[in-house]
């Protein structure tokens, strides 16, 4: 009889709560003239859209389903659910996302992302908010100037590494190929010596000079930087349940991934006591030990530089030539500019950080990739306090919504890149040359986020991509798909967007080195 005296208050009192919640969210919404969002709840706590999420994440296909969730829903790009309780917002709407992410910046943070990339991530500048935030871009900021970000001399012998692996002709996987490609190029920026995945099966091309990491762990960390990834993504799927998701090998991996990181971070203290002469190469670690002496700083904030700097990277490049494979029209278009404005790659002293950005056509290929295949698909915020959005709430969604402390805000650019309303009725569809009609493009673009957080590593991650783009036209004179899986495309989606199956095309030239 007692468990059911306890079992009723608790009913009640949940059930008083809620109400007394709805009430203050009502006397909120008249106070501040917000009307109702559209509630796509289709069972009480929204159990049913919870599960069709989480189940479209683990079968890749979440962010297609994530599109044919609002096509469904037209004109509608502001929905509203309740799940366990709490309030979630999932809007595409521009204007939102720009209160989201800069004009209201401070009503917003990542909430729990810190506990859920915490094994991996730890305290950088991609989990923390508020101060520790702040201290962290303010301590990055400087590593990402313009002389910093603008070697291309580096990116090439890393081509050249790739050049090699590359069967003439022959069906091959390019993705796997950027992975490593970009994973040796991150590791040379950041601690001043490459990991050579590239070349550490190859004793023969293997350079023991490059570094001094034992092979076994060169050979461990790419593997064990994926698993920890990997499991993060479910982590950040299940959001506020994140904890139910603990499997061993994510703690295991990670562990491994740090010990790796510390092996350079010890290095970077050392050097950073040492006097700094002018013609020393520019290693981002070591000048970051010049201001920070703490080695769990330093391990954090690294990993978090060597994600973005990894995974961005080989994920723009990889969609780059699944869509030029595709379009052999296109890829036709930009080898004619880049075999015009560089030649054929007898003198590398053209293609400079500057002599690419003036790349017309080149910039509106990745400019369009981008569109179609962001690297970061899907983001969430919190509210930090009760507030509000511009738009999603009445008939035509032109009037404010309310938005309560605590509750969440699903974002996805991945949609909103494909929305016909802002890129016309050929929205799905490859077409660089959109971006040279003259229109302004605002918050539906957003590629490397925006506000206060826009992606630090930006310029960084265009010219190398530009880069590679251009000696590969270079090197090679034909291009084509070797993929017969029907359109769209199946998306690896864990903390970054790739291929699921990879990029297999096939790649010919006489030009070889």
């Amino acid at each position: 009889m007692i468990l059911l005296y306890v079992l009723a208050f608790l009913v009640s009192y949940l059930i008083f709560t809620r109400l007394r919640y709805r009430y203050q969210s009502y006397k909120l919404a008249q106070k501040w003239k917000c009307s109702p969002v559209r509630d796509v709840s289709s069972f009480p706590m929204a159990f049913p859209e919870f599960l069709f999420f989480f189940k479209s994440g683990k079968n890749n296909v979440l962010l297609d389903e994530f599109v044919n969730f609002f096509t469904k829903r037209q004109p509608n790009l502001t929905v509203g659910l309740v799940l366990a309780g709490n309030d979630v917002t999932v809007t595409l709407e521009p204007e939102n996302l720009k209160a989201l992410l800069a004009t209201q910046f401070k009503d917003f943070c990542l909430g729990v992302r810190h506990n859920q990339l915490a094994p991996i991530l730890g305290d950088g500048i991609f989990t923390l908010d508020g101060q520790g935030w702040q201290h962290s871009r303010a301590m990055l900021r400087p590593q990402f100037a313009r002389d910093q970000v603008s070697d291309v001399d580096m990116i090439e012998r890393h081509v050249q590494n790739l050049v090699r692996k590359i069967p003439q002709g022959d069906s091959f996987d390019i993705q796997g190929l950027f992975f490593n490609l970009t994973l040796d190029t991150a590791t040379e920026f950041l601690f001043g010596q490459s990991v050579s995945c590239q070349t550490v099966d190859n004793p023969a091309e293997d350079d023991s000079t490059v570094t001094d990491m034992p092979i076994p762990m060169r050979k461990s960390f790419q593997s064990d930087f994926n698993l920890a990834q990997h499991h993060g993504g479910y982590r950040v799927r299940l959001q506020m349940f994140y904890w139910l998701w603990r499997p061993q090998e994510l703690f295991t991996a990670s562990k491994s991934v740090r010990k790796f990181v510390d092996h350079y971070v010890k290095k970077a203290l050392v050097e950073s006591e040492k006097e700094k002469q002018a013609d020393d190469k520019y290693v981002f670690l070591t000048e970051l030990a010049r201001e920070v002496k703490s080695p769990q700083v330093l391990s954090d904030q690294a990993l978090n530089i060597l994600l973005a700097g990894r995974d961005t990277t080989a994920s723009l490049l990889s969609w780059c030539i699944y869509l030029l494979a595709r379009h052999p029209e296109t890829w036709n278009k930009l080898r004619d500019e880049i075999l015009s404005t560089f030649g054929s790659g007898s003198d590398l002293s053209l293609i400079t950080f500057e002599s690419l950005k003036r790349c017309e056509y080149l910039r509106f290929v990745i400019n369009e990739t981008l569109r179609l295949y962001p690297s970061v698909p899907v983001n969430v915020r919190y509210a930090t306090r009760d507030t509000t959005l511009p738009r999603g709430g009445g008939p035509d969604e032109s009037q404010p919504i309310l938005i309560r402390k605590n509750s969440v805000l699903v974002y996805s650019v991945f949609a909103t890149h494909r929305l016909k309303k802002f890129w016309g009725e050929d929205a799905d569809e490859f077409r660089p040359e959109r971006w040279g009609e003259g229109i302004s493009r605002g918050w539906e673009y957003l590629p490397f986020n925006g506000g206060p957080r826009i992606c630090l590593g930006q310029q960084y991650a265009l010219t190398e991509t530009s880069y590679v783009l251009t000696r590969i036209v270079q090197l090679f004179g034909t291009l084509e798909n070797a993929d017969a899986s029907p359109e769209p495309p199946m998306k690896l989606h864990a903390l970054t967007m790739c291929h699921l199956t990879g990029v297999h095309v096939k790649m010919s030239t006489n030009n070889l080195p």
